[in-house]
């Protein structure tokens, strides 16, 4: 990666007044590890509040760290990051093929026009262990044939969170406990502070193409590849929300103005990122996936698709990290 560096930059504070709401306080779940900190709400869908750096400046974020509406609301896709299981992103139509039937999916959320995230996001997670520096977070679905649109397969997931003085750590976990296969997917959704300068780096292979549905119609060429690559892609370059295929498991997201950076490195089968960087808006993510979106209607080869068939009884699980460094 170049060298980003320029003339130093005061951290900005952003409030965290939330922390010390009394009705929220005892929803949240506290790491620290030297200067970071880490903020969990197990009930929110399993989801970070806030990842951030205690400075004599005031917090410095890591990730953007969760509205009051997050709680107020108790919306994930407010918060910091979330677990996405037992897919990522959309299904078309909220419909799919597996196994010589059709698995329905609609109705679990009339937000949204196709089936998003699958369910784990939605549901109160239990904490079974806690440290100073970390947390323990399980997760176990148990199939609802009287909820419209209910994932079918019963599976168990796990998050194993800890913070060292210079590192978060996430092993996402889950295993199949259906007495038959099950499609599967993983990953988690972190966002993170945008400014003007903000750059990512990441060596990926190429792009997913997407309709207006945000649906992948093909992969190919594109210059957000390019950017990645060479000097840097800009948040505000393209209107983005679309997977890119193969990537080396590794992404930078850069402050130079701040002279800092975030490095995310990941764990196979983490082998699919997905970029969300509309136009005009303050929102960036950048998400390790195991597949690709509409996974499992999309064609192609499961090196391009990404996503995986979990035995009864099988297990996958992977790590993902976060390195902040000052440059």
């Amino acid at each position: 990666m170049p060298d980003v560096s320029v003339n130093p930059k005061p951290p900005a504070a952003t409030e965290l007044a939330w922390l010390d709401d009394p009705s929220i306080a005892p929803q949240l779940v506290s790491l620290t590890a030297g200067p970071l900190r880490l903020v969990i709400a197990p009930a929110i869908g399993g989801a970070l509040a806030a990842f951030y750096e205690s400075t004599p400046n005031g917090a410095m974020h890591w990730l953007r760290p969760a509205s009051y509406a997050a709680f107020t609301e108790q919306d994930p896709l407010r918060m910091a990051s979330f677990p996405l299981f037992p897919y990522c992103n959309r299904i078309r139509d909220a419909r799919f093929a597996f196994d010589g039937a059709t698995v329905d999916l609609s109705g679990n959320d009339r937000r949204f026009a196709h089936a998003l995230h699958g369910n784990a996001w939605r549901r109160p997670w239990q904490v079974t262990s806690l440290t100073q520096s970390s947390v323990d977070l399980h997760f176990e679905h148990e199939p609802d044939s009287g909820i419209p649109g209910d994932w079918p397969f019963r599976y168990r997931a796990r998050q194993r969170i800890e913070l060292g003085d210079q590192v978060l750590r996430i092993t996402l976990s889950a295993q199949n406990l259906a007495g038959r296969a099950m499609p599967f997917g993983m990953g988690h959704h972190p966002y993170y502070p945008r400014t003007r300068q903000t750059r990512i780096y990441a060596e990926v292979e190429a792009m997913w193409h997407a309709d207006a549905h945000v649906l992948p119609t093909h992969l190919g060429p594109h210059p957000a590849v390019d950017a990645l690559r060479d000097d840097g892609l800009s948040p505000d370059a393209f209107d983005l929300d679309n997977n890119f295929a193969n990537w080396a498991r590794e992404a930078t997201i850069a402050w130079p103005d701040e002279r800092r950076q975030l490095t995310m490195t990941a764990e196979a089968p983490f082998d699919h990122m997905v970029i969300f960087a509309p136009a005009n808006d303050a929102q960036l993510c950048v998400e390790p996936v195991t597949n690709t979106t509409d996974c499992f209607n999309a064609s192609g080869s499961r090196e391009h698709v990404g996503g995986c068939v979990l035995q009864p009884g099988e297990e996958v699980a992977a790590t993902v990290t976060w390195t902040p460094k000052r440059i």
